[in-house]
């Protein structure tokens, strides 16, 4: 399957990554975390939330986001930010495009945004007065969106 890249950069709380972890494994996206982790892998409420889709999920560590960025080596990095200028549904996203997520309690850092060209830097529309979305619905959202512009391929048709 030909979808992004999921980076997840110091995500805390188990659940929401045993969900993605979950997803990953059912959309065959790639899964980056990028450490610190407010966990442990062997955690058991990620294990919990993940089932045992683990083995069936492409996922892998990085001490930080330097060294994800040199591995995967992404055409784009695609920053979902509250304050993103671009709405994600207008982006033809590609295999080689890296979508970044901020942990749960305080989104992706001003520090790295500054590296992401405007108009890579996403938004999930929201109604006026929200706050944010959860983790694991956001990837959902936007992951769900690379695959339908790829015509859901390797899904099974039933």
């Amino acid at each position: 399957m030909n979808l992004p890249h999921i980076v997840l950069f110091q995500p805390e709380i188990p659940p929401n990554s045993g969900n993605i972890i979950r997803l990953c494994a059912n959309t065959g996206a790639p899964l980056h975390f990028v450490h610190p982790l407010g966990f442990r892998l062997e955690d058991r409420r990620l294990r919990r939330a993940g089932l045992d889709y683990a083995e069936f999920a492409r996922v892998h560590e990085h001490r930080d986001l330097d060294a994800c960025l040199d591995t995967i080596r992404p055409a784009r990095v695609f920053a979902l930010t509250r304050n993103g200028e671009t709405n994600y549904a207008t982006i033809p996203f590609g295999p080689d495009d890296a979508l970044l997520f901020g942990p749960e309690t305080r989104g992706l850092p001003s520090t790295v945004l500054a590296d992401i060209p405007a108009a890579q830097r996403l938004r999930i529309p929201m109604r006026r007065g929200s706050r944010s979305m959860n983790l694991a619905n956001s990837v959902a959202v936007v992951i769900f969106e690379a695959w339908r512009q790829g015509n859901f391929e390797g899904a099974v048709a039933e």
